[in-house]
């Protein structure tokens, strides 16, 4: 294609005023911050358990072993249902099924660290901003794109699941907002790709989709596409959790169907097939569920318009395109299905900013309102006063307090010095042992083939043996800081201390070192008099905090 035709001069304008506008700056402001959190959180151990599950996939993913993990094999049907022992070979496309995010190995494989998958997701995010800012100029003067652009940078939606552990649905604004442009100017072969490469995030990011053809549809603007795009994405989602996704394991209908919407099944196990047949059958069940819990529900709606000075509301392109992810979370269950700073609520806000920009292309004399800027205004300040306060995935530790009543508060420089004592003891792990870690260590060593989370002791390796790990190691001192207010924290570490006792007691295990609350032990090994010593002090103190 010859450079100056008319599409990219268009392209080469368009992205030119992009660049020099307003938006860049607050998505620079916006990257450079949620860039410093994150890597914060990270490098201060509060990076979690999934940073670890997606940075092994990547790691077994540049050695040739796609998909494979012995972390998502610790959350299995076989090992949480059947008491199995987690395998190092499983492959987490039973679980989710994610090939997009083979688009992402080379990357990775230039920097092999969980750091770089937090990178890759403030970049992701942060480019999708700027879509959305040359989408929204497609009907709206640059003023209005701007505080657009703005409102997603603000949103709770958006900043909460920006500063958590690495996850797939980080690529679904950027996708699908690239999706929506690539329809307005008719680039079809683009709309094409992007299309497969949102149904390729995870095996339910076809619903988004879903509701893009139901928009097509009821707009009159591309009914063909629009019924294609629903019959594509329904298919597709249908046939691949009911035929293969069960080729890799059981646990899209043994755990995750029945963990979410076991409410309409009728056995132990079901099929999404089987489903959304319970959903027909009892449509009763089905409106008193979205409706579950009534003000949950109206306040999850409220935190999703917010930033957007709750425009979305009066949008039926936002009804049409976000009503599907949204139907999707109402009629679920747990509590992570009304969250809004965790990774479910972003697949909900490209509908609700795509509806938002067509509305105000439809109402101008709304911007031009001071009243209504300054609303604007203040609703985005509100959306990032509430994220803030909420300290989502305790990225804000540092600044907030975990818990007020009973006070949980880790300062900034006590954060950092635990982080160096921690560092110091994984100078002793080889980087091909396998090790057993707690939550928040998992991500730092997860790259390796051998890891599972402690207070588990055996996998099984590539040889189908059932063994024992080289190295435990265990970050008490956090799990007795969080104990007095998380109730999990506090049993984690009751168990933490029982399976010491128990593989110390039988010289299972040898307690090599002891640094602030945190153990190292080795397999067969002698233990060091004095890290045994301190180890046994630290018990004592802590026993004393548990029986107060």
């Amino acid at each position: 294609m010859v450079l100056n035709s008319q599409k990219y001069q268009w392209l080469r304008v368009t992205v030119g005023a992009a660049i020099r506008c307003q938006a860049t700056r607050f998505a620079i402001a916006f990257f450079v911050l949620a860039l410093i959190l994150t890597l914060h959180r990270h490098y201060t151990f509060y990076s979690s358990y999934d940073q670890g599950i997606f940075n092994q996939v990547f790691w077994n993913g540049i050695h040739g072993r796609f998909f494979q993990s012995s972390l998502s094999s610790q959350l299995s049907t076989n090992v949480v249902h059947n008491g199995e022992v987690p395998a190092v070979y499983y492959h987490r496309l039973g679980q989710h099924f994610t090939p997009a995010l083979l688009l992402w190995i080379p990357l990775y494989a230039l920097f092999p660290s969980p750091a770089t998958l937090t990178v890759l997701q403030v970049t992701l995010v942060t480019a999708a901003g700027l879509v959305l800012y040359v989408l929204a100029r497609q009907y709206v003067n640059p003023p209005i794109a701007t505080a657009i652009a703005v409102s997603f940078y603000g949103a709770n939606a958006v900043v909460g699941p920006t500063l958590c552990n690495f996850h797939d649905i980080c690529q679904i604004p950027l996708f699908t907002f690239g999706l929506l442009l690539a329809m307005e100017k008719r680039w079809w072969w683009l709309f094409g790709v992007l299309a497969v490469l949102i149904l390729a995030v995870r095996e339910d990011a076809g619903v988004g989709l879903f509701g893009v053809g139901i928009y097509m549809i009821a707009s009159k603007r591309f009914p063909r596409i629009g019924l294609g795009v629903c019959v594509l994405s329904f298919l597709y989602m249908i046939l691949l959790t009911n035929l293969i996704m069960p080729l890799f394991s059981a646990d899209i209908s043994q755990r995750f169907m029945m963990e979410r919407f076991g409410q309409y099944a009728d056995g132990e196990e079901a099929s999404t097939v089987e489903i959304i047949w319970g959903m027909i059958k009892n449509p009763w069940r089905l409106v008193v569920e979205m409706f579950s819990p009534f003000p949950g529900t109206i306040k999850y709606l409220l935190a999703q318009w917010l930033p957007l000075a709750f425009v979305p509301a009066l949008s039926p392109a936002a009804w049409s395109i976000a009503g599907f992810p949204l139907l999707k979370l109402f009629v679920g269950k747990g509590e992570s299905v009304l969250a809004i700073n965790i990774r479910y609520a972003m697949s909900v806000v490209p509908g609700l900013f795509y509806g938002a920009i067509l509305w105000l292309s439809q109402h101008p004399k709304w911007y031009k309102k001071l009243s209504f800027r300054r609303f604007w205004g203040f609703c985005i300040c509100l959306s990032l006063f509430f994220t803030l306060v909420a300290n989502p995935n305790r990225t804000l530790s540092f600044l907030v307090p975990d818990s007020f009543k009973p006070w949980v508060y880790v300062s900034l420089p006590r954060q950092w010095q635990h982080a160096g004592e921690i560092r110091s003891l994984f100078a002793k792990i080889p980087a091909d042992g396998s090790v057993a870690a707690t939550t928040y260590l998992v991500p730092h060593l997860s790259g390796r083939r051998e890891i599972i989370r402690f207070p588990g002791l055996q996998l099984q390796n590539d040889a189908r043996e059932v063994v024992y790990v080289d190295y435990a190691l265990a970050d008490l001192w956090q799990l007795q800081q969080y104990q007095v207010a998380f109730k999990s924290d506090r049993q984690v570490l009751k168990d933490s201390f029982r399976t010491i006792d128990l593989t110390f007691g039988n010289k299972l295990y040898g307690i090599i070192g002891f640094k602030d609350g945190v153990i190292l032990m080795q397999r067969a090994a002698a233990s060091n008099p004095d890290a045994v010593s301190a180890w046994l002090k630290f018990r004592q103190e802590t026993e004393a905090i548990l029986n107060k």
